[in-house]
């Protein structure tokens, strides 16, 4: 067999990898990874009319002893919601070793951290990326719906550091 008759050309790899997404879901074969979020009983954590620019609001969520923080930041964030989509919460648990949050709001610069652990500083305006420090996951963000007045928590997006509760 001749040597390049045995190598799939770059164009040829492509196109069948893309013949195999596209007929992924008629051969049964699984899709691509999307991110998931896990559901939690909704739960009313604060009132729009209440919140002040870098004011943090703290509860416990998706369960007692899993703190988290919600704030309106002042400007636009992933995952916002509110009229200017500036009102995002977050778990307050560090995703490198579960380094306590709490109290360490950064409003001048809508961060929280540094963790008291290690120092690892997440970026509240995109999804909380982590800026600085051991953690490599970004904060769980919590999910957020507004009923009126009322801003729900009714989600996860990534794994709470210490919730061994299942998701669904």
């Amino acid at each position: 067999m001749d040597a390049e008759r045995a190598c799939l050309s770059r164009r040829d790899a492509l196109l069948a990898g893309a013949r195999l997404v596209l007929l992924a879901p008629l051969a049964g074969l699984p899709m691509p990874l999307r991110a998931a979020r896990a559901a939690h009983a909704p739960r009313s954590v604060a009132r729009l009319g209440a919140l002040r620019v870098g004011e943090p609001v703290w509860f416990d969520y998706p369960r007692p002893g899993l703190p988290a923080m919600l704030v309106r930041l002042g400007v636009t964030a992933g995952g916002g919601v509110g009229p200017q989509r500036d009102i995002v919460a977050f778990s307050a648990r560090c995703t490198h070793l579960g380094g306590p949050l709490e109290g360490a709001f950064d409003a001048a610069n809508q961060l929280l951290g540094p963790c008291p652990r290690h120092l690892t500083r997440f970026d509240l305006t995109r999804h909380g990326v982590v800026l600085s420090g051991h953690a490599t996951q970004a904060l769980p963000q919590i999910v957020l719906e507004l009923d009126g007045d009322a801003i729900l928590a009714v989600g996860v997006q990534g794994l709470v550091f210490g919730d061994g509760a299942a998701h669904g």
